[in-house]
């Protein structure tokens, strides 16, 4: 049986075609245009580099891209991003949860192994942790079909002070930064309360299962948070 073309279209993607990819669709679903620019920045590339390598998705059929315009994934590569997407956050679980890698090492590993991964490990991974929903940031875990959980939560910098909130999704995955929220208790599941947020966007004063802590707003805007139960 010949392979289909979805099965086509991945045999000839090389790792860095996923990498745009996935990063197409991530920047696309925080809600701002994915511009050239925005696409550079996120990866860490030059922005020549990222026109050069839009334009090689645009003629595998992946992308639709026209210059000064906003850079859209069609439905071909939307399904491969969000199957690699599936693997990642699949891989940052198991290394967390199985192996016991804090949540501030799983994403590069995951970064690394994401592109190798074969329907056969993917299928006893999924087994082995139970068919998960979230990964240990709390970022949705594609379903094999293709379908995504819709954003939960809003950002903790715009909560309301003194009212009680459980923390849903971190957005960070600097390995650093993510080791500073994480000694100030600030992962999925902790209740956090505004207590004060200061002018001029400067830091706010919260509370993290009942501990003071004190948190940069740029910080506190990469953290959902939806009312407590």
């Amino acid at each position: 049986m010949a392979k289909s073309n979805a099965a086509l279209i991945k045999s000839r993607l090389s790792a860095a075609h996923e990498d745009y990819l996935k990063a197409i669709y991530i920047l696309g679903a925080q809600g701002a245009p994915v511009t050239n620019s925005a696409l550079a920045e996120f990866l860490g590339v030059s922005p020549a580099s990222a026109t050069n390598m839009v334009k090689k998705l645009d003629e595998l059929g992946l992308v639709e891209y026209e210059k000064y315009r906003e850079i859209l994934l069609n439905d071909s590569g939307r399904r491969v991003a969000l199957e690699v997407l599936r693997h990642h956050r699949l891989l940052e679980l198991y290394l967390h949860e199985q192996l016991n890698l804090t949540w501030d090492q799983v994403h590069d590993e995951a970064e690394r192994l994401e592109h190798v991964m074969s329907d056969v490990l993917e299928d006893a991974i999924t087994a082995a942790l139970g068919d998960p929903t979230h990964d240990p940031h709390g970022d949705p875990i594609p379903t094999k079909d293709g379908r995504i959980a819709p954003v939960e939560g809003m950002p903790l910098s715009q909560a309301e002070p003194r009212q009680a909130y459980r923390l849903v999704r971190v957005l960070v995955q600097d390995a650093k930064r993510l080791t500073y929220l994480g000694s100030m208790g600030l992962y999925p599941n902790a209740t956090v309360i505004l207590s004060k947020r200061s002018p001029f966007d400067g830091p706010l004063l919260i509370e993290v299962n009942d501990e003071p802590q004190a948190l940069d707003y740029r910080l506190a805007r990469q953290i959902l948070v939806a009312p407590a139960a």
